[in-house]
C-alpha cells in the first residue's frame, strides 16, 4: 500500500505557519507523523502512532488530523485564499427561514402566478453575514462559523450595519435576502422591499446578489435553463411576504424545487475501496440505506459524520439508487437525518 503526505499552510495577520502530515509504512504496520511550526523555521515533530498500526486505523488517524487542520483554516496551496476560522462557535440568536419542497405538479401554477418570483437554488452551504459591532459569519443553526476571507473582505467594503442571508459556494457568497439594515430589523418588510434594499448595498467581488426572475416568461426561461444545465433546482418566493424564521409545517412563502433528490445521511462505517455505508433514523431505529463511493479527490468521511448525497430515488426498505457523495455537513444534527426526507421510486 502507498503512503500519503500533505503540506498545509496558514497565513493570517502575523501568523505564517506550516503543518506537515504523513502516513508511512513501518515495520509491522503504518505510522502517522507530523511536523509544524513557523514557515522558514525548524519544525517541531511528533507522531500520532507510538507503534505501527493497521492501515485502516492509520488512515482514519491521518484523515482526522488533516481534516482538523483544514477546519482551522490551513490550506494545501500556499497561494490559496485565506479562511478566517472561528475557534469558539457562539449562538448568535439568528435563525434563518427554511424551505419546504415543491412537488412537480405545482410548478406550473408557481411559474404562471404573478405573486411568486424565482431564483436559482445554489448548491452550497447556508451562510448569513452580520456586520454590526463586528463581522460575524453564521450558519443555518445560528452558530458563528469561519468564512473565506474574500467573503468577509467584500462584506467590510459596505460601510453600513446589516444582516444578509445567502449560500456560500467556495469563496463566494450568493446573497438572496436582507434581514437588518442600519440597526433596524426589516424582516416585516415584503421580500420585494428587502431585495431592493439588498441590491442597493453594492457588494463587490466575493458577494453576489442572486438574479431574480419575476414574470412568467422569465421564470419559465430560468427553469428550463437550470434544468438543461443540470443545476440543483429553483427557489420560488412570494414577493409580498415577510421573512419568517424556521420551517413551516407545510407550504410556506418560500419553496424549493430540486431537479434531483438529495439527502442528509450519517456515515455508518467506512468500507474498503473508498466507499462508506449510509444510514438514517426511523424514529430511534437506525436504518441502512446502502453505500456511496467517495471520489479520489475528496477526503473519506469518518464514521458518525453527516454527509450530503445526491440520488435518483430510494427503494422502500432498501438502498438509495445511484447515490453520489456531495459534501460533509457540519451545520446539521443527526436528528436531521430522518427517513422521512427520502423520495421513493413510484410503483
Amino acid at each position: 500500500m502507498k503512503g500519503e503526505n500533505i503540506t498545509l499552510y496558514f497565513k493570517q495577520g502575523s501568523s505564517d505557519k506550516i503543518y506537515k502530515a504523513e502516513l508511512i509504512e513501518g515495520e509491522g504496520g503504518f505510522l502517522v507523523n507530523f511536523a509544524y511550526g513557523r514557515k522558514g523555521s525548524t519544525l517541531k515533530t511528533g507522531t500520532k502512532t507510538q507503534n505501527p498500526v493497521a492501515y485502516e486505523k492509520a488512515k482514519k488517524i491521518y484523515d482526522k488530523l488533516v481534516n482538523g487542520k483544514s477546519a482551522k483554516g490551513y490550506v494545501p496551496n500556499e497561494d490559496s485564499t485565506k479562511y478566517v476560522y472561528s475557534d469558539d462557535q457562539v449562538n448568535t440568536g439568528v435563525h434563518c427561514q427554511l424551505l419546504n419542497p415543491v412537488e412537480e405538479t405545482e410548478l406550473t401554477s408557481l411559474i404562471e402566478s404573478d405573486e411568486w418570483w424565482a431564483q436559482e437554488k445554489q448548491d452550497g452551504k447556508r451562510m448569513l453575514i452580520r456586520q454590526k459591532d463586528e463581522l460575524t459569519a453564521i450558519n443555518r443553526k445560528g452558530l458563528s462559523v469561519g468564512a473565506p476571507e474574500a467573503i468577509l473582505d467584500s462584506a467590510k467594503s459596505v460601510e453600513r450595519a446589516f444582516l444578509i442571508d445567502g449560500e456560500a459556494i467556495g469563496e463566494k457568497l450568493f446573497a438572496f435576502d436582507l434581514l437588518m439594515l442600519d440597526g433596524e430589523n426589516i424582516q416585516e418588510k415584503t421580500y420585494q422591499e428587502r431585495l431592493n434594499l439588498l441590491e442597493g448595498l453594492g457588494f463587490a467581488d466575493a458577494i453576489k446578489v442572486v438574479s431574480t426572475a419575476k414574470t412568467p416568461k422569465e421564470k419559465q426561461k430560468l427553469h428550463d435553463k437550470l434544468k438543461k444545465d443540470n443545476s440543483e433546482g429553483v427557489v420560488f418566493k412570494q414577493h409580498s411576504a415577510i421573512y419568517t424564521p424556521g420551517r413551516p409545517n407545510s407550504g410556506g412563502t418560500q419553496r424549493k424545487f430540486k431537479f434531483y433528490d438529495t439527502a442528509s445521511v450519517i456515515v455508518a462505517k467506512v468500507n474498503d475501496k473508498r466507499s462508506v455505508a449510509m444510514m438514517v433514523y426511523d424514529g430511534k431505529k437506525e436504518v441502512g440505506i446502502g453505500n456511496v463511493t467517495i471520489s479520489v479527490n475528496k477526503e473519506i468521511p469518518e464514521a458518525g459524520t453527516i454527509i450530503e448525497v445526491r440520488y435518483l430515488y430510494a427503494y422502500k426498505g432498501g438502498s438509495l439508487y445511484q447515490p453520489t457523495f456531495l459534501n460533509v455537513r457540519t451545520d446539521l444534527d443527526k436528528k436531521d437525518c430522518a427517513i422521512g426526507q427520502l423520495k421513493y421510486k413510484k410503483e
